[in-house]
């Protein structure tokens, strides 16, 4: 018997309404952060070639980086960043076998979350100060 309610197309507006588990949720965050990671390598290497090509174009990057969008987005390439490193480091572990369970994985992506979110929260703040 066919289901009359179950639909037919979902659309990306659908897949908010989902009730995604968390091992899921880690999963396509740590992708994500990667593609950002990614487009951040883009902007580190214009960065690079900016602040090389003279003094006044450094002092000019150096401002630039300074600003409150500048710190947004090194805090940002920085969250990106701690946040792919502790998700792959749980990738890693259960490659060799561990947290491979349902209340493991569930663990490691709890873990993940909480441990990125200091990784953070300290980015934020090593940003602020410099």
């Amino acid at each position: 018997m066919k289901n009359k309610h179950r639909p037919t197309n979902v659309y990306p507006a659908d897949l908010l309404s989902f009730s995604w588990p968390i091992t899921a949720l880690v999963s396509i965050s740590h992708r994500l952060f990667g593609v950002v990671l990614f487009a951040g390598v883009a902007f580190g290497l214009y960065g690079l070639e900016v602040s090389l090509s003279s003094a006044e174009e450094f002092a000019a990057l150096k401002l630039l980086i300074k600003s409150p969008f500048g710190m947004f987005v090194t805090w940002g390439l920085l969250a990106a960043l701690s946040f792919h490193f502790v998700a792959g480091l749980k990738h890693l572990l259960m490659d060799l076998g561990i947290g491979e369970t349902l209340e493991g994985s569930r663990l490691a992506a709890r873990l993940t979350f909480l441990l990125s979110a200091v990784l953070m929260a300290l980015a934020a703040v090593w940003v602020l100060q410099t």
